[in-house]
């Protein structure tokens, strides 16, 4: 007889994951059949300070804390109990940014979130260097404009890593990051899994005019795969997670990863010939490659998936955002008139209208830019909705272009891929906030790619999950399986979700409006250069 989640929380049994997201921090806590039996959140904000996005230090524990008190107080109210300790814990984050650190463990100028596009200059001379696409927001780029700027702080790092590298290490002592964060850090070198040697010596050589006291390889994280041990929770780990004290040390973390890698693990997509696309404040897919790509591509990023496998990856800086704006005016309107608000039936409502809309969306066009978007060039976001006279100007079709434009440039990245690569994907699955309102987003997503998609139930689970799954693979994985084995029999036993195929009429009708969407670009370019 399978334990229930009670006792298993009362013999240390469940796996605790959490993610720290860009608008929400998540806490899952998952039983020894993987199920969620609990979990806890916090609302939080990234600010904009001196023109650089960022989160401080003490909203990142307070928020920690908070979620994981929220997750204490879900656990009391369903099963009147206290968690005393646990089997594993997970720790995730966002990817890439820029945390540095001096000897004294303090932080040297306040986090740079992945949102920031201020290292143009860096990222174009690094791919250079490196023959090989270095994303603005991968740490390596912070770091060398950081350089190139001449910050006064470069000289004193003593160690440099993520959101999630960060938290791991005040909760374990150990500074390390998982293979798939690592990967946006710096490229990783298949063959070694490590980060590339090549590419290391080139930046140390590159940088040695300077005289700093560093080198890249001292002040990098060490790179762990699926698995491998990363270390215990301390006595003041468990003291910053839990402040009211019940929660003991001595618990396995597994390694630390980025959202991009928690978002394949939780959706089942880490075997080659398997993609995702994580859809919410951001957007991204993850395409898991049978080969390498035959050149670099600017919009396209190579990471890792979670034990080392190539993964060629479109990351869009805005997603739902300006959708969110635009429904809200519908919340605002209904407010107005007296209407008591349910927001799932908002949302409900005008994405379910949205798809009798026009497949091309009447003519109607929405750029959702709410910050830059590296991938089409914009440094700097100006969200902007675009009609001519002539269009079909209603409230389906208006619905309908914002949703094609919270995903509009990921199928721009994305037909590099499928159409000049011939990339074959066997299975695509969906998740993140866009996928809420059933068989909307899933629609919109399948017609941009042209290809099926599959959302799993489990879809609205996300990150915080995927990182309690990679709690698991570390302490339950008996077998010694590779990861996409254990996830396919351990957790999703055969289950692949629910899949919907685009029809010929809505890939036409995406197509038509993305042809539009670029040829209004230069309307946009114009707007971002309007400073008011």
């Amino acid at each position: 007889m399978k334990p229930d989640a009670k006792s298993t929380i009362e013999n240390g049994k469940a796996i605790l994951g959490i993610e720290f997201g860009s608008t929400r921090i998540k806490a899952v806590l998952i039983d020894e059949e993987n199920k969620p039996i609990a979990q806890g959140s916090h609302t939080w904000e990234n600010q904009l300070v001196d023109g650089l996005w960022t989160y401080s230090i003490e909203a990142i524990w307070h928020g920690l804390q908070d979620c994981y008190a929220d997750l204490r107080s879900n656990v009391k109210a369903l099963y009147g109990i206290e968690i005393e300790t646990l089997a594993a814990i997970g720790i995730s984050a966002m990817m890439h940014g820029y945390m540095a650190f001096d000897k004294r463990e303090e932080i040297l100028v306040p986090f740079r979130t992945w949102r920031n596009t201020n290292t143009g200059k860096a990222a174009a001379a690094l791919s250079e260097l490196f023959v090989y696409n270095i994303p603005l927001r991968w740490s390596i780029s912070h770091l060398y404009q950081a350089i190139l700027d001449n910050e006064e702080h470069v000289k004193e790092i003593d160690y440099l890593t993520t959101l999630a590298g960060y938290i791991h290490w005040q909760m374990t002592g150990q500074k390390v990051l998982g293979i798939g964060d690592a990967s946006g850090m710096l490229p990783i070198d298949p063959i070694t899994k490590n980060y590339s040697a090549e590419m290391v010596d080139k930046f140390d050589k590159l940088i040695a005019p300077q005289g700093f006291d560093w080198k890249l390889s001292d002040i990098l994280p060490k790179v762990l795969s699926a698995g491998e041990n990363a270390g215990y929770l301390t006595p003041e780990g468990a003291q910053k997670l839990d402040v009211s004290g019940h929660l003991k040390a001595g618990v396995p973390v597994c390694p630390p990863e980025g959202d991009a890698g928690t978002g394949m693990v939780a959706t089942n997509a880490v075997k080659q010939r398997t993609g995702n696309v994580s859809a919410g404040t951001s957007s991204f897919s993850m395409i898991v490659l049978e080969k390498d790509l035959s050149q670099p591509y600017e919009v396209i990023d190579m990471v890792t998936t979670p034990d080392g496998s190539p993964v060629a990856m479109v990351h869009c800086n805005n997603c739902t955002s300006d959708l969110n704006a635009w429904v809200n005016l519908f919340k605002e309107y209904q407010e107005l008139l007296g209407i008591p608000v349910d927001m799932n039936e908002v949302y409900g409502k005008l994405y379910n209208h949205a798809l009798t809309g026009d497949a091309d969306c009447g003519g109607l066009i929405s750029y959702n830019y709410i910050s830059g978007e590296p991938v089409m060039g914009l440094a700097d976001g100006r969200p902007m909705f675009v009609r001519s006279a002539n269009d079909k100007f209603n409230l389906a079709n208006l619905m309908r272009t914002h949703l094609y434009a919270s995903v509009g440039v990921l199928k721009i990245g994305n037909d590099i891929l499928f159409k000049e690569e011939k990339v074959k994907v066997d299975r695509i699955t969906g998740h993140g906030g866009l996928f809420k309102t059933k068989n909307v987003g899933q629609r919109v997503l399948a017609a941009a790619l042209n290809s099926p998609i599959s959302v799993m139930e489990t879809a609205g689970e996300g990150g915080a999950w995927g990182i309690a799954l990679l709690g698991s693979y570390l302490v339950n994985n008996k077998k010694n399986q590779p990861l996409d084995v254990f996830l396919d029999e351990q957790v999703f036993g055969g289950d692949a979700g629910i899949e919907i195929s685009p029809t010929a009429e809505e890939v036409e009708g995406f197509n038509a409006y993305i042809e539009n969407y670029k040829a209004a670009l230069p309307v946009e370019e114009a707007a971002v250069k309007f400073k008011k």
